[in-house]
């Protein structure tokens, strides 16, 4: 998309950058039925200033740019698990709470004419719990046990990983199977012509979370993980 400005319409915005749905949610500016206006004229039809929405719009913008900007693969062990964790882990710690309601609403609403809603639901009452879980465990076990065993290897150590590892790999599989069936059941998340502009969120969110999920999977599994594999 090009340049946002106080001209481009709120619909467009959310189109472009699909968290800034939780912004207008927030400020109850309308970006489903009544999107179709400018930045400028939802924000003083709620009695807002225009360009501070804007600025806050940009504050989303500029952070979705910063991370799809960065080559990780050849950074050193310590600058990667960093990297992974202020990028993916923080983001899923971030979006999996913001994004529930959506799909909660979207469930509830459109659920018994559209039933595969309501597996979309399941599944991602699933996923969350899981990579949250997941990711917890990184965070305060695996990763440290990884950076010290890279320092100073021993063989307590190499054993211990070797096990995490495995069972990271065996989450990270489950995790990918789910994600392949909310592509399927979403046909390729496309959202039916009549979907509102809270359906179109829903599946907008749910395919940025399926990119950033396998990206994240990518680089423990094919990266991370084979340096550890290659120093066992």
């Amino acid at each position: 998309m090009g340049q946002l400005t106080l001209d481009t319409q709120v619909s467009a915005i959310v189109t472009a950058l699909p968290r800034s749905a939780d912004l207008f949610r927030e400020m109850r500016i309308d970006y489903c039925c009544g999107g179709k206006v400018s930045l400028k004229e939802a924000a003083e039809g709620r009695n807002l200033n225009p360009e501070k929405v804007l600025a806050s719009v940009k504050i989303i913008e500029r952070k979705q740019a910063t991370r799809s900007s960065l080559e990780p693969t050849s950074f050193g062990n310590k600058t990667l698990i960093a990297y992974i964790q202020e990028k993916y882990h923080a983001n899923l710690q971030e979006e999996l709470p913001l994004l529930a309601p959506y799909i909660t609403k979207v469930a509830r609403v459109h659920g018994e004419r559209h039933p595969h809603l309501l597996r979309i639901q399941e599944i991602f009452k699933t996923l969350r719990a899981e990579l949250l879980a997941h990711t917890d465990d990184e965070d305060k076990n695996v990763f440290p046990l990884i950076l010290e065993f890279m320092e100073k290897p021993t063989p307590e150590l190499k054993e211990q990983l070797k096990l995490h590892v495995a069972e990271l790999e065996q989450e990270h599989d489950n995790a990918g199977k789910l994600l392949h069936e909310l592509r399927d059941i979403t046909n390729n998340f496309t959202p039916p012509k009549d979907a509102c502009g809270t359906y179109r969120i829903v599946y907008a969110r749910l395919e940025q979370l399926e990119k950033d999920t396998f990206e994240h999977i990518h680089l423990e599994n094919n990266v991370l993980f084979n340096r550890v594999r290659d120093a066992i």
